[in-house]
């Protein structure tokens, strides 16, 4: 990942020790097909164009795993712990390019399609005329509790697709941001309110 300060991932106290557990455990995880929602043929576009893919799938199953080594007696760890048994997956796809261009417009648009339906609501919407970079946020709501969230992150060189699967509270998503390989979503409500960012 590029030293963006926006996307800066950090690991703090027992949750950090259970995110590298988690990264010990992805390579076991990793699916030979796309994550939900993520366009199949476009995935395995981008990776063959990409010059680093990092990948995380992990299932209910895996996401139980990785709780087993998380201490009930520590509060971070309880709340991550508590967090995890009520998702049923976390899938993310990071693709890093030599240089701008990679993808375009139509395959931004191609990932949005896919949420463009009454299940899902946008949360954040970000454009930067200047610098090319936009973030979408999406979330599922049944009978009023999320139970689903995308984060499509896209820079220059870089694109990053995020789906979180299960049931989610909004004060779910700051122990979840920036852990996990769930990145740091710069204008991500933490409440659940609702927000869209225009162009910048």
């Amino acid at each position: 990942m590029n030293t963006s300060e926006r996307r800066t991932i950090t690991f703090r106290g027992a949750i950090g020790a259970a995110a590298l557990s988690l990264l010990f455990a992805a390579p076991l995880c990793r699916a030979q097909q796309a994550p939900p929602h993520f366009p199949a043929a476009l995935d395995k576009k981008l990776a063959a164009r990409a010059s680093n893919v990092d990948e995380v799938t992990m299932d209910k199953n895996m996401l139980g795993f990785a709780g087993q080594f998380m201490k009930d007696g520590a509060k971070d760890d309880a709340e991550a712990k508590n967090i995890m048994r009520n998702l049923d997956g976390i899938y993310v796809r990071d693709y890093e390019f030599d240089k701008p261009g990679a993808y375009t417009q139509a395959d931004l648009e191609e990932i949005r399609r896919q949420f463009l339906t009454s299940e899902w609501t946008p949360m954040v919407r970000e454009r930067s005329l200047k610098t090319g970079e936009s973030t979408d946020v999406y979330t599922k709501a049944v009978n009023g509790e999320i139970r689903g969230m995308l984060v499509l992150d896209a820079e220059p060189k870089e694109l990053q697709f995020v789906y979180l699967t299960g049931k989610l509270k909004p004060s779910d998503l700051n122990h979840l941001s920036g852990n996990f390989g769930v990145p740091n979503v710069h204008g991500a409500p933490s409440t659940g309110q609702k927000h869209a960012g225009g162009a910048q």
